[in-house]
């Protein structure tokens, strides 16, 4: 049976939370002379910034609860999804002692935050179509195995992880926090892991505010897991991580979410539209199939196409080197003018330079550009 207990470093169990001001007086009526603010402003036009922010964020859990399918108590709001990751890896894992896994290719920042936080990293590839290798990763967990990161929609490949792998991953590493990053789930058709919660209390999802609701710049990442686990995380974060612009701001995004819905369905038209016109391209080997807002493309010479697109002042991603990415570029869906300025420049390329290792396609079914569908 899971015990959060168990699983934490013991002098989180023990540990004094820093009481703010904001902590000790929640009212917003009053004469504030408790937080050494600046009672006469801000040095700013842009607003009265000068009182420190909710360090709780109510407001914002109160809007988002009823839209995620949570209670108000299972979130935890980070700056950025990165907070989160890394306060996961600090409350659990003992440095020289315990270890994360991961499953790459994958996400960047476990990786780093496990080398920040001098704890042994367990990796396990994904299979070739980017799925668990199930059997491995059970045989790969150990008993100082405290975090198990899944990505689902995957990054940088963009598909879903088979959610039978996953649930078997909960059921059977009871004694590890299961953490499904779901940064991408509003581009899937499928629905989010928060609908478990409840069913797996070594479930955590993470989502984020960056992707669909376009608020990358506002650094607000999203944290779904047991009440007795995200009141951990609320004593360990800093009392102020979330800035009082990045609240206003965010209350207002939930207030518009049919805006953010109708930006997902333009988002995936588009995607379906350049995924069509890069499979014409005699030079594109394969579209991997996309739950998210990208697509991971093999060339037949990333590189070239990545230097010559870059020339060209259109960026997109060179994921060759990552694992299981051979050849491959990572390009996000803009908008149509984005990616037809795309096409347009890769169309124009006339004289496409091949690398050695890489023939050219000779019109065989097993040469031409596969498209994948998204189901």
């Amino acid at each position: 049976m899971f015990s959060l207990t168990n699983l934490l470093r013991p002098h989180i169990l023990t540990i004094t939370p820093y009481s703010s001001a904001r902590d000790e007086y929640t009212g917003t009526e009053g004469v504030f002379l408790d937080a050494n603010e600046n009672p006469l402003g801000s040095a700013t036009s842009q607003g009265e910034y000068n009182r420190y922010p909710d360090p709780h964020q109510a407001a914002i859990k109160q809007r988002l609860a009823p839209i995620k399918g949570v209670r108000s108590e299972q979130i935890f709001l980070g700056n950025g999804s990165d907070e989160p990751i890394d306060l996961l890896v600090r409350a659990t894992c003992t440095p020289g002692k315990d270890n994360i896994l991961i499953m790459p290719p994958t996400y960047g920042m476990y990786e780093v935050s496990a080398h920040i936080n001098d704890v042994e990293l367990i990796k396990v590839p994904l299979t070739t179509d980017f799925q668990v290798d199930l059997e491995a990763v059970l045989a790969a967990i150990t008993p100082q195995t405290k975090l198990i990161w899944l990505c689902s929609p995957n990054n940088p490949s963009g598909n879903l992880l088979q959610a039978d792998a996953i649930r078997s991953i909960l059921e059977r590493a009871e004694q590890s926090l299961v953490i499904v990053d779901e940064a991408y789930i509003d581009f899937a058709a499928t629905p989010s892991w928060t609908t478990e919660l409840d069913n797996y209390p070594n479930l955590v999802v993470l989502q984020t505010f960056s992707k669909a609701w376009g608020l990358a710049a506002l650094r607000l990442g999203m944290c779904f897991a047991s009440e007795e686990l995200i009141g951990v995380l609320n004593k360990i974060k800093p009392p102020y991580n979330i800035s009082a612009p990045t609240q206003q701001l965010a209350l207002e995004a939930i207030s518009r979410e049919a805006e953010k819905n109708e930006m997902v369905t333009n988002i995936l038209a588009e995607r379906h539209t350049l995924a069509e016109n890069l499979r014409s391209l005699p030079f594109v080997r394969l579209i991997h199939p996309s739950d998210a807002n990208f697509l991971l493309v093999q060339f037949d010479d990333a590189k070239a196409t990545f230097e010559y697109l870059i020339n060209k002042q259109v960026i997109v991603r060179d994921r060759s080197k990552v694992k299981l990415c051979d050849g491959c570029l990572r390009i996000s869906v803009g908008t149509r003018t984005e990616n037809d300025r795309l096409l347009e420049e890769l169309r124009a390329m006339s004289t496409y330079p091949v690398s050695a290792d890489l023939p050219l396609g000779t019109g065989d079914e097993a040469t031409k550009p596969e498209l994948v569908s998204n189901t």
